[in-house]
C-alpha cells in the first residue's frame, strides 16, 4: 500500500501522514486509531519495537530434546520440540513415538489440556470411558485430568504430535 492509499483509507491528508512519518507532527489518538484501522493492526503495534523479546522457540528437524516423562514406558519415546519462555500459559509440544517394543498404557493422567495429531501408525486410544480409533491425520483434544493413553497399538510405529497446555503455577 502506498502512503497516499494509506492516507486516503485512514481519512488523513497526505501531508499530515508525511509529517507523522518524519517526526514533525504528533498524531492524535483518533488519527492513530484511523491509521491502525486502515492497516488492519491493533493500535498497540505502533508502540512496540522490533527488538522486544517475544516468546519463540526454534528446534531443527530431528534435534528435539529426548526426555523421560513421568510415566514413560519401554518403547515410548518423547522428543520435546519447544517450550514456552514466558507468560501465564505453559506449552509443551512433543513428538511421541511408540516403537515395536512399546506396550499400551491407557493410564496417563495430568493437569491441563492435551492435543494429539497422528502422523503415522494406528492405535486405539482411551480417553476416560471412551475408545477412539486413531489413524494418520486424526486429531484428539481433551482435558488431561481424565485417564488417557494408548489402549492398543495396531500399526507401529505410532508417531504423533502431542501438545500439553497448562497454566503456570
Amino acid at each position: 500500500m502506498t502512503a497516499g492509499e494509506l492516507a486516503e483509507r485512514a481519512g488523513v491528508s497526505g501531508s499530515m501522514l508525511s509529517k507523522i512519518e518524519r517526526g514533525l507532527a504528533s498524531p492524535s489518538v483518533a488519527t492513530l486509531a484511523a491509521l491502525a484501522s486502515a492497516l488492519k493492526i491493533p493500535v498497540a503495534r505502533f508502540f512496540t519495537s522490533y527488538d522486544e523479546r517475544r516468546d519463540c522457540s526454534f528446534v531443527r528437524a530431528g534435534k528435539g530434546l529426548t526426555v523421560e516423562r513421568r510415566g514413560t514406558k519401554c518403547g515410548h519415546q518423547y522428543e520435546l520440540l519447544g517450550h514456552s519462555l514466558s507468560g501465564e500459559l505453559f506449552v509443551e509440544p512433543y513428538l511421541v513415538t511408540f516403537t515395536e517394543e512399546a506396550t499400551p498404557y491407557p493410564s496417563f493422567q495430568h493437569t491441563g489440556i492435551e492435543f494429539l495429531y497422528v502422523l503415522s501408525g494406528e492405535m486405539r486410544y482411551r480417553y476416560a470411558d471412551r475408545i477412539y480409533e486413531l489413524r494418520t491425520g486424526d486429531a484428539l483434544l481433551f482435558d488431561a485430568t481424565a485417564l488417557h493413553g494408548p489402549e492398543a497399538l495396531q500399526r507401529r510405529p505410532v508417531v504423533y504430535l502431542s501438545v500439553d497446555f497448562n497454566l503456570r503455577a
